[in-house]
C-alpha cells in the first residue's frame, strides 16, 4: 500500500485532491505540516508520492513548489488533476462575520480572496498559515473575534460555522495539483505533458533560441514562467510545460537540443495531461 502525502491536516483542498487521485488505488493518506516537508518526505523515502498544489487560475504558480522542485529535491511529476476551488469564510458559533477582527488562512487562499477581504472585512487583520486547516484550527482557538478562509469541510472538522461561500474574487477558480514521486511515469496516455526547468546564458537571444527549438519541432508550449535563479540579481530560471511525452521522438529530440543550449537543465516529468478550458 502506497503512502501518499498531502498538505494537512484534514480539511484542506490538498486532501480533497489526494482523495480524488487515490480513487480505486489502495493507499494511505498522510497529512503533512508544510509543502516543503511533504516533498522532502518523498525525497527521503518516507512517503511514496505527494499530491501538491502547483498553480491556481487566479494566483498563478505556487512559488515554493517551483523552487523546491528546481533546487532541493530530485523528484518527478507523474500526474496532474484540476480541482474547482470554492473559498469559504468560517466563523465561530454565535459570531457575526461582519464583526470578526482576525482572519486566518493560507497565502494562496488569501490572494484568491483579496478583494473580498479589502471590501468586506477591512477591519480584520490577516494571519497567514501553513495550511487552511491550520487556519481554521487557530480561528477556533481564538474565539468569537476570529474567522478562517478555506475548504468548507474544515468547518465541520474544527467546529466552525460556514458564514459565506464562494468568496473568491472570481468564481472561475481552479487549482492544478500535481502528483510527485521519485520515479518517472510510463507513457500510458495519448495526451501527455512534459515539464522542464532551465537557465540560459545571459546574452541577447538566448531564451528565444530555446523557444525556437520547440517551434522547429512543432511542439506546443502551454506554459512558461520565470523564477529568480538564486544567483545574481536579474538572472532567472524558466519553467516550461510542453505537450507530449519525453518518449515521443519529436519531444525527445527537442529536449536533447534544449539541454545542449542551456547552462542549467532539469527534467521535471512527463505525465498524462488534463485538458481543460478553465
Amino acid at each position: 500500500m502506497q503512502r501518499i502525502g498531502f498538505l494537512g491536516p484534514e480539511g484542506t483542498f490538498s486532501q480533497r485532491a489526494a482523495l480524488i487521485y487515490i480513487t480505486d488505488k489502495p493507499s494511505e493518506l498522510v497529512g503533512m505540516s508544510s509543502i516543503r516537508e511533504t516533498l522532502l518526505a518523498v525525497q527521503h523515502g518516507e512517503l511514496d508520492l505527494a499530491v501538491i498544489p502547483y498553480e491556481n487560475s487566479l494566483e498563478g504558480s505556487v512559488n515554493v513548489v517551483l523552487d523546491i522542485l528546481a533546487w532541493e529535491v530530485d523528484l518527478h511529476i507523474i500526474n496532474e488533476l484540476t480541482l474547482p476551488i470554492s473559498q469559504t469564510l468560517m466563523i465561530n458559533p454565535g459570531a457575526r462575520w461582519q464583526d470578526i477582527t482576525e482572519v486566518f488562512t493560507h497565502p494562496q487562499s488569501a490572494g484568491q480572496c483579496r478583494l473580498f477581504l479589502e471590501k468586506q472585512l477591512p477591519q480584520a487583520k490577516l494571519y497567514l498559515t501553513n495550511s487552511n486547516s491550520e487556519g481554521a484550527n487557530q480561528a477556533k482557538k481564538n474565539g468569537i473575534t476570529a474567522g478562517a478562509i478555506g475548504a468548507e469541510q474544515a468547518a465541520e472538522i474544527f467546529g466552525l460555522e460556514v458564514a459565506l461561500r464562494d468568496i473568491q474574487d472570481n468564481r472561475n477558480n481552479f487549482t492544478r495539483f500535481v502528483v510527485v514521486g521519485k520515479n518517472p511515469a510510463h507513457n500510458t496516455s495519448d495526451q501527455n505533458k512534459t515539464s522542464i526547468v532551465f537557465s540560459t546564458e545571459h546574452k541577447p537571444g538566448s531564451l528565444a533560441c530555446i523557444l525556437d527549438i520547440f517551434s522547429l519541432w512543432d511542439i506546443n508550449m502551454s506554459k512558461i514562467e520565470s523564477r529568480p535563479s538564486r544567483g545574481k540579481l536579474g538572472r532567472y530560471i524558466f519553467f516550461i510545460d510542453i505537450e507530449g511525452h519525453m518518449t515521443d521522438p519529436d519531444v525527445r529530440d527537442a529536449l536533447t537540443m534544449v539541454k545542449r543550449k542551456t547552462t542549467f537543465y532539469k527534467f521535471l516529468g512527463s505525465y498524462p495531461r488534463v485538458d481543460s478550458d478553465k
